[in-house]
């Protein structure tokens, strides 16, 4: 099991007379195929259960996550979790609402479902009596011949309830269409929880709610070939309280993968929660308990200034995302910033990432005298309002003052041996990368 979950810490909250009715509170069911039946089949004997993940991309983002603790959720309560990297689907892609996914390599995909499946791993435990399974739908695909997928699995497809389908209705009256490909991706999915229904006694798919129709094709499947009842459950789509689409930074994806979003902008976006949303995000995205939660929510409402839940939220989730350590040396850095810490104990991945969307310039080494340093910066506009800004106090060099004008910074005080930090009063940062 990865270190960076903290398992051990995690919970579901006692407070609940059963899981279905914390994950109601939570506000993690949006529709589901028997709410009654449910409550009744998660409050009895573990069952197994599944949810899918595409690798259509080098990593899951936050509408995965969401899944993700869910999976988790359900297998602290004694359930069993079979987390699918989808080898076969990815190769397709579900349709998306606008236009055709482009098609990446087989090997490109195979790839991926590597990186996607240690990401799925670090959520759940895979030791213990409900210990969690990985499986890969490409392992039942790929022997199928055409002909006996269209027999064994098309045949109990009508085309009709096909074309009512949420995502194939609003492609179907784009100007783009749909392929035969995409069309079929709902009879792949179904094909899956047949699968595992029929291997693992798999009872119950999660997915968001625009993957509704994807869901219900396998438990529709299942009852028509082996007439069994088994089961759905779609979570919300999340979105801000303004009505914007949740997790997009500038139209980019907040990915769960270090290298594709560091864990300093993790945090940052976390931190940067509207008030209105934060007690919604502390319900989907932490273990924190129903009066922890409560608590947290007043503190927002009273002191919206200290922005007390917007600081946990941000640690709890980064510490689930990217581990315990990574997040404190994510605080340690935005403390740094603003000369609340030392820099200079920063790694110079974490400074980098910190640093990333401040302005930035290239300086050479003959360069370092303070009021070069400010103009080259763009902090100030000239250097006669450079050596205003010392006289005044304003300047400071990683987080020290400079006071006199005619200053030139030693070498020896470059972070990592190339980087300053510069500051013109209180708020207005820049790096610069001096070539040595």
């Amino acid at each position: 099991m990865s270190h960076v979950n903290n398992l051990e810490s995690q919970h579901n909250d006692p407070g609940f007379a059963n899981i279905w009715q914390e994950l109601k509170w939570r506000g993690l069911i949006h529709v589901s195929t028997d709410e009654t039946e449910l409550e009744k089949l998660l409050a009895g004997d573990p069952i197994t259960y599944y949810c899918g993940f595409d690798p259509t991309a080098p990593s899951l983002h936050l509408g995965n996550l969401v899944q993700l603790l869910l999976m988790r959720r359900l297998q602290l309560a004694g359930h069993k979790p079979l987390g699918l990297v989808g080898g076969s689907t990815g190769l397709i892609g579900d349709p998306r609402p606008t236009a055709e996914r482009t098609l990446n390599t087989k090997d490109t995909v195979s790839e991926w479902v590597g990186y996607l499946q240690v990401q799925v791993r670090r959520f759940l435990s895979f030791e213990g009596d409900n210990a969690a399974r990985m499986v890969n739908n490409l392992d039942w695909t790929a022997p199928l011949s055409a002909i006996d997928f269209l027999r064994e699995i098309g045949k109990h497809f009508r085309v009709g309830t096909m074309l009512r389908k949420d995502a194939v209705a609003s492609r179907l009256s784009s100007d783009e269409g749909i392929s035969y490909t995409e069309f079929s991706y709902q009879i792949l999915q179904g094909m899956d929880y047949l699968q595992l229904n029929r291997d693992y006694g798999c009872v119950l798919q999660t997915g968001g709610s625009d993957q509704w129709g994807n869901l219900t094709s396998g438990t529709e499947l299942i009852r028509k070939v082996d007439g069994k009842v088994v089961h759905a459950l779609g979570t919300p789509l999340i979105t801000n309280s303004d009505g914007t689409k949740f997790g997009k930074s500038e139209g980019n994806a907040i990915w769960l993968d270090a290298h594709m979003c560091s864990p300093y902008a993790f945090y940052q976006f976390w931190l940067n929660t509207a008030d209105a949303d934060v007690v919604d995000r502390l319900k989907i995205f932490t273990f924190l308990s129903r009066s922890e939660i409560e608590e947290l929510g007043a503190a927002v409402a009273e002191r919206p200034f200290a922005r007390e839940g917007q600081r946990r939220l941000a640690y709890e989730v980064t510490s689930l995302v990217h581990g315990v350590d990574a997040t404190e040396k994510v605080i340690a850095a935005s403390a740094a910033l603003f000369g609340n810490g030392d820099l200079s104990v920063l790694d110079e991945a974490t400074l980098a990432s910190a640093t990333a969307e401040l302005p930035s310039a290239s300086i050479g080494a003959d360069g370092l005298g303070i009021v070069d340093l400010l103009v080259a910066s763009g902090l100030s506009e000239s250097k006669s309002a450079a050596r205003r800004t010392v006289g005044e106090g304003g300047a400071y060099v990683n987080n020290s003052k400079v006071t006199d004008p005619d200053a030139v910074i030693d070498q020896a005080e470059l972070l990592h041996g190339r980087y300053l930090l510069l500051r013109r009063g209180k708020k207005n940062l820049a790096t610069v990368e001096v070539t040595v």
